[in-house]
């Protein structure tokens, strides 16, 4: 685990995008299989390779809003717009200020990378996608940020792995309905 910490420290950006590209990557690849309720390659070598550079584009996005909004929180904190904060509420107002200033941007972003990366105009569904920042991600996140620094995009980009498990069991149920 020591070598993981100092990459991460090392290189924050670096690893935040290869954390991205692998784990967001794969949170896609399960939640097609569970879909399609069959193991298959969901997407071509060359699509494969565009949703990777997808993810790591977005986790220089999550990477730079983590340590900002963090700094929102605490500048609140010291300002008396916010009472002094435990480590539970700490994590929950950054998450909470997180998902709703910056997610709201970066669930957009998200879908017009796909869109591109698909070749399509698919803009369904977005008010659930958006939502998730509610049910899913102010939870998550809260979790998130009650861990050490170094631990908190990786264990970002492991969320995204469940939210696409999540997402693939609502999506196959929608689809099998007549």
């Amino acid at each position: 685990m020591g070598w993981y910490v100092e990459l991460v420290k090392a290189h924050p950006i670096w690893m935040a995008m290869v954390q991205f590209a692998i784990l967001g990557t794969f949170g896609d690849i399960i939640s097609k299989w569970i879909i399609k309720r069959k193991v298959f390659a969901p997407y071509k070598v060359p699509t494969l390779l565009l949703k990777m550079v997808e993810w790591a584009i977005l986790a220089v996005g999550i990477k730079y809003a983590f340590v900002g909004i963090i700094g929102f929180v605490e500048s609140l904190v010291q300002h008396n717009m916010l009472p002094e904060l435990n480590r539970l509420t700490w994590a929950f107002s950054i998450s909470v200020t997180l998902n709703l200033q910056f997610g709201v941007f970066l669930v957009l972003f998200h879908r017009v990378l796909d869109n591109l990366v698909a070749r399509e105009k698919n803009w369904d569904n977005l008010d659930k996608a958006l939502l998730s920042l509610l049910w899913f991600w102010i939870p998550a996140h809260t979790i998130t940020f009650t861990l050490p620094g170094h631990f908190r995009i990786g264990l970002a980009a492991v969320w995204s792995v469940a939210l696409g498990v999540i997402l693939g069991f609502y999506n196959r149920k929608k689809i099998a309905k007549p």
